[in-house]
C-alpha cells in the first residue's frame, strides 16, 4: 500500500508543466495558422475596400441623374452631396458642357496622401461612366505601380 502512494507521489510531481517539445510543436503550428492566416486577411481587407469605393461612387448616380433631369449640372462636389473618403481622392466633376450631352465619367483614385487604403489597391481607379442614354456603367484600372494588386480585387459589378 505505501509502495503505491509513492508511486502516485513520484507521478504527481513529474507532471508540473509542458515539455520544451510541447512548447516548440504549439509555437510551429500557431506560426503555420499565422502564415496562412495573414495574407488571406489582407486580401479580404483589399476586395472589400475595393466594394466599398465602388458603392460609395456609385450612390451618387441618383444625385447625378437628378441634377441632369432638372438641368442644374452641379459646380460642387457638394451640389451632389459629397462626402469625403477616407479610401480615395476626391473625384473631379464633369464640366457642364459634358452633363449637358448626358455623357460622361464620374473617376476615383484609390489611396493617396491621408487616405487609409491597403497597399494592394492604391493607385487603382474607379470609374463611373454614363452614355446618352442614360446606362451607367463601372470599371475598375489596375495600378500603374506594382503594389500587389491582383485582379480579383476588382468587385465583379466593377470589372477590370
Amino acid at each position: 500500500m505505501q509502495r503505491v502512494q509513492q508511486i502516485k507521489k513520484l507521478g504527481r510531481q513529474a507532471q508540473k508543466g509542458f515539455t520544451l517539445i510541447e512548447l516548440m510543436i504549439v509555437v510551429a503550428i500557431i506560426g503555420i495558422l499565422a502564415a496562412i492566416a495573414i495574407p488571406q486577411y489582407q486580401d479580404y481587407t483589399a476586395r472589400a475596400q475595393m466594394a466599398r469605393a465602388v458603392g460609395e461612387m456609385g450612390a451618387y448616380k441618383t444625385a447625378f441623374e437628378d441634377r441632369i433631369n432638372s438641368g442644374q449640372p452641379p459646380a460642387l462636389l457638394a451640389d451632389i452631396g459629397f462626402v469625403i473618403s477616407n479610401l480615395y481622392a476626391d473625384p473631379t466633376l464633369p464640366t457642364t458642357a459634358q452633363m449637358a450631352t448626358g455623357a460622361f465619367t464620374w473617376a476615383a483614385t484609390i489611396g493617396g496622401a491621408g487616405k487609409s487604403a491597403s497597399p494592394a489597391v492604391s493607385g487603382a481607379v474607379i470609374t463611373w461612366s454614363r452614355d446618352n442614354a442614360g446606362t451607367w456603367s463601372c470599371r475598375t484600372t489596375a495600378p500603374a505601380a506594382s503594389t500587389g494588386w491582383k485582379n480579383t480585387y476588382a468587385p465583379a459589378s466593377c470589372p477590370i
